[in-house]
């Protein structure tokens, strides 16, 4: 349980550093995804760093893990549904490491609707103390989570194309 909340917490950080690193890509991407103005788009996609890292704090602190977890269900469920508002639509979604527009595909909408159910995975099963295994666990699993992302965003290449 804790490699899972962990997990949950190093990818909340990671998204809210993405969103401050890159505030014009990120800003472009809130605004399209929510049908905001382009002028709103930076104040939310910030304001979505904020309750990511105020989620990944909580999910670290016993007491409030829960409310961490509800945190980060909630705003993945609205990242979700705002992908699939926009499902076949091309869209830079800021969710991979280069900027590359592409259609939203079910893969895409799957990813943060499966993050919301792991962590109201989290929020259901009783808080544990952490092992020393459990960073571990959780630094493989961000990273096969990041693996995946990339592979689904590389192009397929043509048939007969040469590499």
């Amino acid at each position: 349980m804790a490699s899972l909340t962990l997990f949950l917490a190093l990818l909340l950080a990671a998204s809210a550093v993405h969103k401050l690193a890159d505030r014009t890509r990120a800003g472009e991407a809130a605004a399209r995804m929510t049908g905001a103005s382009a002028q709103l788009g930076i104040p939310l996609a910030l304001g979505a760093a904020a309750v990511e890292i105020c989620a990944a704090i909580a999910l670290l602190i016993a007491p409030v893990m829960s409310l961490g977890a509800a945190l980060a269900a909630g705003l993945w469920l609205g990242y979700g549904a705002a992908l699939a508002r926009l499902h076949g639509r091309a869209l830079d979604c800021g969710c991979n490491f280069t900027a590359k527009a592409k259609p939203v595909d079910g893969f895409m909408i799957a990813r943060p609707l499966l993050l919301a159910s792991l962590a109201g995975l989290a929020m259901m099963l009783p808080h544990s103390a952490a092992t020393t295994v459990d960073p571990f666990a959780a630094l493989g699993l961000l990273a096969l989570w990041f693996a995946g992302g990339e592979i689904a965003a590389a192009r397929p290449v043509a048939k007969g194309a040469r590499a």
